[in-house]
């Protein structure tokens, strides 16, 4: 199955067609094409595959879509956490959430997340509350507690 296509678009019916035949147990070959640099066929691909849990491997991030109760740059603490941990393999859940309503309860499910809100947030690990922090400080403590959790699990 291919998809010559370019963004996301293209992107979204790899995904539907590749990953419904994937959780049929149908196929285990996997190639996804797009237009552009093969680089981001192989990402979408490895995408698809975590997201049917059929590969766990590398940081897996989940973030709030920033409603109404979003009280910190989210979408930059995002980008930013995600570019340091991209070429990390240990599989890890990192919840970065952007307010104190929603944020505990998805952050307290991943192995490690934080819960921010009016320039403040508190750092959860496996479940429990680690400590408050600045939002000056979530990137720098999250990535060092990140790199702490994956040397542990060697």
């Amino acid at each position: 199955m291919t998809e010559a296509g370019k963004g996301s678009g293209a992107i979204v019916k790899s995904a539907i067609g590749i990953g419904l035949l994937l959780s049929e147990g149908i196929g285990d070959t996997l190639r996804v094409s797009l237009t552009g640099d093969p680089v981001e066929e192989v990402r979408v691909g490895y995408d698809i595959l975590r997201a049917l849990n059929i590969r766990k491997r590398g940081i897996e991030m989940i973030s709030c879509p920033t409603c109404g109760r979003c009280e910190v740059d989210l979408s930059r603490l995002v980008e930013k956490v995600e570019r340091a941990v991209q070429k990390m393999t240990t599989p890890l859940t990192v919840a970065i959430m952007g307010c104190m309503v929603n944020g505990p309860g998805e952050a307290k499910e991943a192995d490690i997340g934080i819960a921010g809100g009016k320039g403040v947030g508190v750092l959860f690990k496996k479940g429990k509350v680690v400590r408050k922090l600045k939002e000056k400080d979530f990137v720098p403590v999250l990535l060092k507690e990140i790199q702490k959790m994956t040397e542990e699990s060697i």
